[in-house]
């Protein structure tokens, strides 16, 4: 039997999405938040908020990124993410934040419970998650770099860790 690379017409999408979405705090730069749209539309994350200067996907830059993913991924843009959070965490949401800090956690170590609802919290590019949000997370984890690097790009970081947690949630 030969390995033959399938076509995208031969792609089937899944009918359920999961109880996943992404809060993108300050994320300006528009090939990120593309990327992220594009994440979300292929991993099953049901809606991303963009908070605070994040880029929209309107951005010619951020749509090119995207791959018209942002017409298919619903999201929501407001200048403070706070009320946001609290409106998730009354919707039964557990928040938690992408940021290597004093009291994060590894990522794999983060307890999950199938079928749980989780808010993925993005920060800037270089400054991170800002501390307010933190302040409001339930949990904060992060990806231990082994590199003199400490940190990476944040739609990569976003695409390892929710994969991380969609598997967890599966």
């Amino acid at each position: 039997m030969s390995n033959t690379q399938l076509g995208h017409r031969t792609h089937q999408p899944a009918p359920a999405k999961h109880a996943l979405c992404l809060l993108a705090h300050d994320v300006r730069r528009p090939a990120n938040v593309g990327g992220l749209f594009r994440l979300a539309d292929a991993l099953g994350i049901e809606k991303i908020f963009l908070t605070g200067g994040s880029c929209t996907p309107a951005h010619p830059k951020a749509r090119k990124a995207a791959r018209t993913t942002e017409q298919r991924v619903p999201f929501e843009q407001a200048d403070d993410p706070l009320p946001i959070v609290t409106g998730l965490k009354r919707a039964g949401y557990r928040i938690v934040s992408l940021e290597i800090s004093s009291t994060s956690i590894d990522l794999a170590e983060l307890a999950i419970t199938p079928g749980e609802r989780i808010c993925l919290v993005l920060g800037n590019e270089s400054t991170g998650v800002c501390q307010p949000l933190l302040d409001a997370s339930d949990a904060t984890v992060h990806i231990p770099m082994r590199g003199e690097n400490s940190s990476m790009n944040v739609a990569s970081a976003c695409a390892i860790a929710t994969y991380v947690i969609a598997r967890k949630l599966e």
